[in-house]
């Protein structure tokens, strides 16, 4: 055990080392570098390939359609797209996901085709529409199921004897001395609506709701939201009001527990539409989202999925659970619009020296630095940009958003702990497209906690991809990823809050000492090529 030397018998001569040339090797190492920025996105890829021949035929196709006249729509909901839903636009046409979904949907034959089979046997129709964030996927499942639920009513024998009841009754009481009933009997879609709409949120509940309750002025239909933001006594109301029910949007668990209570809410549903189904289907959502879907699914006519991207496990899913499924994609899903650009600033170098926080504050002071060179001539008013900035933990928003505000930023946290009145009440501004304006007095003295070097027009929010998913937040130009997104999925429905409805956006991406500089180079020269992330 003490021993000094090695006990190594001399007649067995040493093998001497192989010769390892340095340009073979460095070689070598250069190639598996290229290989892992190869497949960098594709590691972390989770979205379903789309054919590149496919696209380009679906382009060819979307030609065919120029005008919302070409539909089969009635004429109360022709009318009601340029008179109410698209109101004060002008040049309307169908958006690329309209052109081929709605036609499809109403069973034209100008973009209508399977992906795998034809109807399912069932006679139920299903389909999936993907297409790219903020491109009218609203619109496109809500006109061809408001039109079914007018040709369905005018067809109603239930319906059309409670008018004639109702007319019969209403002379009636309007005869002298007239001494029957003042009260009339419940509509036959009491608590049975025909048009169910799920999507994940309550600010969601209230942006399909809104667009749902314009075209109602004009096409008279019910429309009623549920959602946290509605108390239950209103909701319990409205859903039993003997003036009856037409269409609802809804949360997933909301409308579950309704349906626990009365299952037979469900049982006239003629079209159901899961909006966002990426989110719907996935763990969180998906045992409360598929018992709605099993309950009304003996009635449902036509079940229309929607979403800005197919993730794999959807694509299984839907595979498995639906094959028959027809699946409308636009030419650009998965892409990231062109009109927004991508930045990159590495929080790892002087000044910053990985302190993204210090990173992010700089980088919302040169947003608000350089609109102010560009503000308008109206004497003591700023207008307010309005920025996102997203992490990946929950835990980390309220840090950040607590460092901008020590920052002389207007800056608040959103994360699922966040009640869902507070939710919706943070992204009101955000969403709407009316510029935002400030007095210069009314930022002159900053709020307690705040430095007294401060950025008055600037407003920003700082959340996970809970604020990333189907919110129109039309006044965001500007987001910033402070984390570096975990897949692809992320980085389109993040990049896809600024941009959106053909506006120009800017997107910039934090890269830290830890963070996978490879994915970002991938993101930006696909972007720059215009191709999608996969």
């Amino acid at each position: 055990m003490n021993q000094t030397f090695a006990r190594i018998r001399e007649d067995a001569p040493r093998q001497p080392p192989r010769a390892v040339h340095r340009t073979d090797r460095d070689q070598r190492d250069k190639g598996k570098k290229d290989d892992r920025r190869i497949k960098a996105m594709r590691m972390q890829s989770s979205l379903a390939s789309i054919p590149y021949g496919q696209r380009t035929r679906t382009k060819a196709s979307m030609t065919e359609l120029e005008s919302f006249d070409q539909l089969d729509l009635q004429p109360t909901v022709k009318s009601a797209i340029s008179a109410e839903v698209l109101k004060g636009m002008v040049d309307i046409k169908p958006t690329p996901i309209q052109r081929l979904a709605i036609p499809a949907l109403l069973g034209q034959e100008s973009g209508r085709r399977r992906s795998r089979t034809e109807t399912p046997r069932s006679g139920r129709q299903e389909f999936l529409l993907a297409a790219e964030t903020g491109s009218g996927k609203t619109l496109a499942y809500l006109l061809p199921a408001v039109n079914a639920l007018k040709q369905a009513e005018a067809n109603d024998a239930e319906i059309i004897a409670y008018r004639e009841a109702f007319e019969k009754q209403m002379a009636a009481m309007k005869e002298p001395g007239y001494h029957g009933p003042r009260e009339f009997e419940p509509h036959p879609t009491m608590a049975r609506p025909r048009v169910i709409v799920l999507v994940p949120t309550a600010e969601l509940v209230d942006q399909v709701g809104a667009v749902a309750k314009s075209l109602s002025h004009a096409v008279k239909f019910k429309t009623s939201l549920f959602s946290a933001n509605v108390s239950a006594k209103v909701i319990q109301s409205t859903m039993y009001s003997p003036r009856g029910i037409d269409l609802v949007v809804a949360t997933p668990h909301l409308l579950a527990s309704m349906a626990d209570s009365d299952p037979n809410i469900l049982s006239r549903v003629s079209h159901l539409v899961i909006d966002e189904a990426d989110s719907l289907l996935d763990r969180s959502f998906s045992p409360v989202t598929t018992s709605i879907l099993d309950r009304a699914l003996p009635s449902i006519q036509q079940l229309i999925l929607c979403s800005a991207t197919i993730p794999k496990r959807l694509d299984y899913y839907l595979a498995k659970e639906f094959p028959s499924m027809t699946r409308i994609t636009t030419p650009n899903l998965h892409a990231i619009p062109r009109r927004v650009q991508l930045g990159v600033v590495d929080a790892s170098k002087d000044p910053y020296r990985n302190n993204k926080n210090l990173a992010c504050a700089d980088a919302i002071w040169s947003i608000g630095k350089d609109a102010a060179r560009h503000e308008g001539s109206v004497p003591d008013e700023i207008e307010i940009k309005r920025i996102m900035v997203f992490v990946n933990e929950r835990e980390k928003t309220q840090e950040v958003a607590e460092y901008l505000v020590s920052k002389g930023i207007d800056a608040v946290a959103l994360h699922r702990d966040t009640e869902e009145q507070r939710q919706s009440e943070m992204l009101e501004s955000f969403t709407s497209a009316k510029p935002l304006t400030a007095k210069v007095s009314d930022s002159a003295e900053p709020p307690a906690g705040r430095s007294r070097r401060s950025l008055p027009n600037t407003k920003v929010i700082v959340a996970t991809d809970l604020a990333s998913r189907g919110i129109d937040t039309l006044a965001v130009r500007h987001v910033i990823l402070y984390d570096v997104p975990h897949t692809t999925i992320d980085f389109i429905h993040r990049l896809g809050r600024a941009g959106r409805m053909n506006r120009r956006g800017r997107g910039i991406v934090l890269v830290g000492k830890d963070d996978r500089r490879d994915i970002v180079a991938e993101v930006r020269e696909s972007m720059y090529m215009g191709q999608a992330l996969i």
